[in-house]
């Protein structure tokens, strides 16, 4: 973006809740916290609103957003639903809205969600998040909300209003702040138009609660098709600065590491996830650390990050995954510039 914009810091009450729905109501961007991560907001029906957000982040034009709405039934009207997509839908609706879940469904002809904003598909990433904040967002807005991670593309996600700040101050008009986030790695993308559901991109609802309900449900390890039918498919998209190395069994002293349980010796700077192996609290640590560690580290001369090994169930799933995407080298269109 070539204008620099004063970014409103807005308190989380009804008046801050007003001024933030009446600057997106005007094309404006707002960042506001859900219980994932921070997302930066636009207008879902706006072309240029939405060009505002891929301006700000820097943000492939191919990487589709998540709309985000105040209920099921808001979702659901930009969605085609028939069969058994209606019926798995409506099911977890009813169990995990509002939620860390983001379903990938078939568009409607009348729906309102921009092109630029699905990325030119046929299908509509739809949530409905968790937390009184957002949703009161919602409501005041009445129409769907597109909001990627409030980051610029290809850096550590946002799960405080200062990484937002850190990140995007003078790139958008407000940030409402409601806090740190509670889940901390973003939503859980489920693909509902195949013949067999499709986990997107794992995130705060876990694969073995999905299958619970879904039954059987192709996984990244086992279905290698990469498309862009959802946000967070780019290889690369959350990499720090610093060489991430995964899965390490030791450190050197010129590593910062990125502790699971109890901590590697030998560090020269350690940020721990949860030294009791609360895979919970890792998640809502996980980008805080990473921040630190890749600035700090930079700061006092490290050279990468090591991250120990983080267990493959549950949350541990969408951890690994933002790691191994952490660890992929960034092309330099990826790079902020």
């Amino acid at each position: 973006m070539s204008e620099t914009l004063h970014t409103e810091r807005l308190a989380a009450d009804p008046a801050g809740i007003r001024r933030a729905a009446e600057l997106l109501k005007a094309g404006k961007l707002v960042a506001f916290g859900t219980e994932t991560v921070y997302g930066l907001g636009a207008l879902a029906s706006s072309d240029t609103a939405v060009a505002r957000i891929f301006a700000a982040k820097g943000r492939p034009r191919f990487n589709p957003l998540i709309s985000h709405l105040a209920d099921a039934e808001s979702a659901f009207a930009q969605a085609d639903l028939q069969g058994r997509i209606k019926d798995i839908a409506y099911a977890l609706a009813e169990k995990f809205w509002p939620g860390p879940l983001t379903m990938v469904l078939p568009r409607s002809p009348n729906a309102t969600v921009s092109d630029l904003a699905a990325a030119g598909l046929d299908t509509l990433a739809l949530r409905v998040p968790r937390g009184k904040t957002a949703l009161a967002l919602l409501r005041e807005v009445g129409a769907p909300i597109a909001a990627p991670s409030a980051n610029i593309s290809g850096t550590v996600s946002p799960s405080d209003a200062s990484h937002v700040l850190r990140s995007l101050d003078g790139r958008i008009d407000a940030i409402l702040d409601s806090g740190p986030c509670s889940v901390g790695v973003e939503s859980t993308v489920l693909d509902l138009t195949r013949d067999t559901p499709v986990l997107l991109r794992p995130g705060g609802v876990t694969l073995e609660d999905l299958r619970d309900l879904c039954g059987p449900i192709h996984h990244p390890d086992d279905f290698t098709e990469v498309l862009p039918a959802s946000p967070g498919r780019l290889a690369s998209h959350y990499a720090p600065s610093l060489p991430v190395r995964l899965d390490a069994y030791d450190v050197q002293p010129n590593e910062a590491l990125l502790a699971f349980g109890p901590a590697l010796p030998n560090a020269g700077l350690t940020w721990n996830l949860s030294e009791r192996g609360d895979l919970e609290e890792a998640a809502a640590r996980l980008f805080a650390g990473l921040r630190f560690l890749d600035a700090e580290g930079t700061k006092r001369g490290m050279t990468r990050i090591a991250a120990q090994t983080i267990p493959r169930h549950g949350l541990g799933l969408a951890i690994r995954d933002r790691l191994r995407r952490a660890a992929e080298p960034r092309p330099p269109s990826a790079l902020p510039g």
